[in-house]
């Protein structure tokens, strides 16, 4: 979904040049859940702004859905933003119309496309977990609700890539999950590639990958290298084998080396009333027999 080699972006402020981004490379793959992190001035909102088609590369290669986007002119970038990506601001005012209802905020990008698809839209606000606000305005929504409806409104135009910058920034850690595993949700239901500029570490859990940026550069460190889904299974497999070796039953070896066998090991038959076994070494293992025969202990 998107490929970047050497990207480089300049800022000019009178005599001055500033390296926001200085040799970049980045890979995602489509369908990819990932987030970027870094501190600030590190260049991950430079990024994000020009995968957005809000700002272009000084130089270097960009590709997004298979578009340069080095090469688009001003009527390609707008149908590029129109209908390729979709963005969530971490300030509700750049991503809401305050006086519009939530349903007329997600409707406006479709009839900016000559369309016009209420079902659509309530279609997504349901899907946002807001079919009950429908008509309510930006004084009459939470925090978490307006960035649901931003989330929504970024998916009006059906975008192959949804880019967040921030997108919980402003929430408190209750609401900030719920926006991030509404995230998980969609990314999973749809297949939406989705990128997720942010500083809260806590996101690393929910996402696929993790990329830091130091410097205007892609690190070399890759904070995470498995997916949220593979970790859960690593963590239920463990349980899985602290549960059983909880169940195992250990042999007691005193000072003097004698040795006490569960008695569960010892209710079979040949053992049962039997207060001497034969010992013997098999293969570098310590086995036990009866007085009598060969069964195994």
């Amino acid at each position: 979904m998107i490929n970047s080699e050497g990207l480089v972006k300049i800022y000019k402020m009178a005599d001055l040049e500033v390296f926001a981004l200085q040799g970049l490379d980045l890979q995602v793959e489509d369908g990819e859940l990932m987030a970027i992190i870094g501190n600030s001035g590190s260049g991950k909102s430079t990024l994000l702004n020009m995968l957005g088609g809000l700002d272009k590369p000084s130089a270097g290669k960009l590709f997004v859905d298979g578009k340069d986007l080095l090469k688009f002119g001003e009527k390609e970038l707008v149908a590029y933003k129109r209908d390729t990506v979709g963005f969530v601001w971490q300030n509700n005012a750049r991503n809401l119309i305050p006086y519009l209802t939530a349903l007329a905020n997600v409707e406006l990008p479709m009839l900016l496309r000559g369309k016009r698809r209420r079902a659509r839209a309530m279609e997504l606000l349901e899907a946002v977990g807001l079919g009950h606000r429908m008509k309510n305005r930006l004084s009459e929504l939470s925090g978490g609700e307006q960035q649901r409806v931003a989330i929504a409104i970024a998916l009006a135009n059906e975008p192959k890539l949804l880019l967040a910058d921030e997108p919980t920034g402003s929430l408190d850690t209750k609401t900030s999950n719920q926006v991030l595993d509404l995230f998980r949700t969609l990314n999973r239901s749809i297949g939406i590639t989705i990128v997720i500029v942010t500083h809260d570490p806590a996101l690393a859990r929910k996402v696929d990958r993790v990329v830091q940026i130091r410097d205007g550069k892609t690190s070399a460190e890759m904070i995470r290298k498995i997916s949220y889904t593979e970790e859960l299974a690593m963590l239920d497999a463990e349980s899985a084998m602290l549960e059983a070796e909880s169940h195992t039953e250990y042999a007691v070896l005193d000072k003097a080396g004698r040795l006490q066998i569960p008695s569960s090991f010892l209710d079979v038959e040949g053992f049962k009333d039997n207060n001497k076994v034969r010992v013997e070494m098999e293969d570098g293992r310590i086995v036990l027999y009866p007085q009598s025969g060969k069964q195994t202990g």
